[in-house]
């Protein structure tokens, strides 16, 4: 019976391990806004509408995001992708397993600032 209660709390730690994979993902939604509304959002040459809007970008890169007013001004923001501070934390604490999945997902990512505003 022992044995069986140890394999499976040690399975249940593996699967639940990997605080940044398993509770955030690989992926963030990011709101975008601008003064006054309705600049077009491009990314890497791709449209992704007009503000205000969210939009979901994954975190195992940064962007550079032009935005464009309805008068045409254009201007540029970055968000950079860091990684979180609080996820390192939670695996250190949890074990080896954790920093290996997550290291190789690249899920403890975050992208910062966490929202986009421009004033044109």
């Amino acid at each position: 019976m022992r044995i069986k209660l140890t394999a499976i709390v040690l399975m249940l730690t593996l699967l639940l391990s990997s605080c940044a994979t398993v509770f955030k993902g690989g992926t963030q939604t990011v709101p975008v806004n601008t003064d006054p509304e309705g600049a077009e959002i491009i990314i890497d040459g791709v449209s992704y509408g007009t503000t205000p809007t969210s939009i979901r970008l994954d975190v195992d890169r940064s962007y550079t995001i032009l935005l464009r007013s309805p008068a045409g001004e254009e201007r540029t923001f970055q968000l950079r992708n860091e990684i979180g501070t609080l996820w390192i934390v939670l695996d250190v604490v949890t074990g080896l397993v954790p920093i290996i999945v997550d290291a190789a997902t690249g899920d403890w990512y975050e992208l910062t600032p966490g929202e986009v505003f421009v004033t044109f």
